[in-house]
């Protein structure tokens, strides 16, 4: 879906699974709540206290990616058959390894796919091979993750008391909206191009094998949502502790907001609480706190994760398109727009290089001038091509911000390399950031 050109095909696979990210859904689903509380009460709080306690530097960058994939999968294919990358650090460090060996090597895929063919064909190719193998391990990782998705799926109605977070949700939605699509026309939801996947061959009842596309589909887009869903969420919640851990102040005063929550997400429980009852603050109230959005929305606008390049191509309209102060724009023309640049127009962001909070908060600015802020901003895109996790990694972001910040300060040990690299999907260049926990 990430990468389909024409509209229709891709508004078809969109509309299989735009009702499970909606921010309604994600605000009210049982699953997303389950998953939270099983998440932050078993893994990401007690990692975070032991931090703490030890005054252990950690590399959040390194934690912000494991926490964010483990909450990416448990969404896409049900906790009991998603990652542990918190814990599992083995297992996170091959496959974070296999996942930004290829960064360096996107171009050739993305712009220049011929010359990738070309010089594979003759000897020598631009792209080395580990760069394939580390895909074909990648994708079996998580094709195997899909799999334990369909077996739960299949013994579901046989468990006692089944867990709302082991359910797949996005996994279960996607595929069985494409098979739907497919029986009404075969060629729904598939790209207009002579691409081919190459995909297994089914034998059908009357003999004929054909290929069995569905699948092949099904294992990429997930694997798509997968790598997009954790690293954007990852690399925002890196620099925005990084803002915040200079800031001593802010973070007094996020606290402050963050405690008015009911219940407020305190760590450890209780002395004689069960674990079990542990809660996530309600999605509408951490979103009714101003100060928190205004620190994601700085964030966000200023390190946002993906700054460059947004292509779309123009539509085959008479007498041509306008974009902009540009017209006459024909037909099948490849435009683009950078948030990077939208995110530093100084007229509507004054002081645009400035991490500057409260240039989000009512209190501070006027409605018109937030709403021509909100109109520019373009973290997550817009549009039909509009970045469908974006409720999902606001959550995401919001309720583990609200975890550390209720609980703990963050003090910089080692930020050297913090500036982000010149890239579609930036990090930062020595791809770290180590900060100490202090309990508050």
């Amino acid at each position: 879906m990430f990468s389909t050109i024409h509209h229709l095909p891709h508004s078809q696979k969109k509309r299989t699974i735009a009702n499970v990210y909606s921010k309604s859904y994600i605000a009210s689903s049982p699953q997303v709540s389950a998953n939270g509380a099983a998440l932050f009460s078993t893994r990401f709080l007690p990692l975070l206290e032991h931090y703490a306690t030890t005054s252990q530097p950690v590399d959040v960058h390194d934690l912000n990616n494991a926490m964010a994939m483990d909450f990416m999968s448990a969404f896409q294919f049900g906790l009991r058959s998603a990652t542990n990358f918190t814990q599992d650090v083995a297992k996170r460090n091959e496959i974070m390894h296999l996942y930004h060996c290829r960064r360096e090597f996107e171009f050739f895929n993305a712009e220049l796919p011929w010359v990738k063919s070309l010089t594979r064909r003759l000897g020598f190719p631009v792209v080395p091979a580990f760069v394939d193998e580390a895909n074909d391990l990648l994708e079996n990782w998580n094709a195997e993750m899909c799999d334990k998705a369909d077996a739960y799926a299949a013994t579901r109605d046989s468990l006692a008391a089944p867990f709302a977070g082991d359910e797949p949700i996005v996994y279960s939605q996607f595929k069985s909206g494409i098979l739907k699509l497919r029986e009404k026309d075969g060629d729904a939801g598939k790209e207009f191009s002579s691409g081919q996947l190459i995909l297994p061959t089914t034998r059908h009842e009357d003999g004929a094998a054909r290929e069995d596309t569905t699948q092949a589909e099904v294992y990429s887009d997930m694997l798509d949502q997968l790598g997009a869903g954790h690293e954007t969420s990852a690399i925002a919640l890196t620099y925005l502790y990084w803002e915040l851990s200079q800031r001593p102040q802010l973070m007094t005063d996020l606290r402050i907001e963050l405690l008015t929550l009911s219940p407020p997400v305190l760590w450890p429980p209780p002395s004689g609480s069960d674990q079990k009852d542990f809660r996530l603050p309600d999605p509408k109230a951490l979103d009714a706190l101003p100060l928190l959005n205004a620190i994601v929305l700085e964030t966000l606008r200023l390190h946002t994760p993906i700054p460059g390049i947004e292509p779309r191509i123009s539509p085959h309209t008479p007498g041509g398109n306008a974009l902009g102060s540009y017209a006459n724009i024909p037909g099948g023309v490849r435009v683009s727009a950078m948030p990077y640049t939208l995110h530093r127009n100084a007229s509507v962001f004054p002081q645009p290089e400035s991490f500057n909070p409260s240039r989000w908060l009512p209190s501070h600015t006027d409605e018109e001038h937030l709403k021509e802020m909100h109109r520019w901003f373009w973290a997550f895109g817009s549009g039909g091509r509009m970045c469908i996790g974006s409720h999902l990694a606001t959550h995401e972001i919001k309720c583990l911000v609200a975890a550390i910040y209720s609980n703990y300060t963050t003090e910089i040990v080692d930020d050297e390399g913090i500036e982000e690299i010149d890239a579609y999907t930036t990090r930062p260049r020595a791809n770290r950031l180590v900060l100490r926990f202090q309990r508050t």
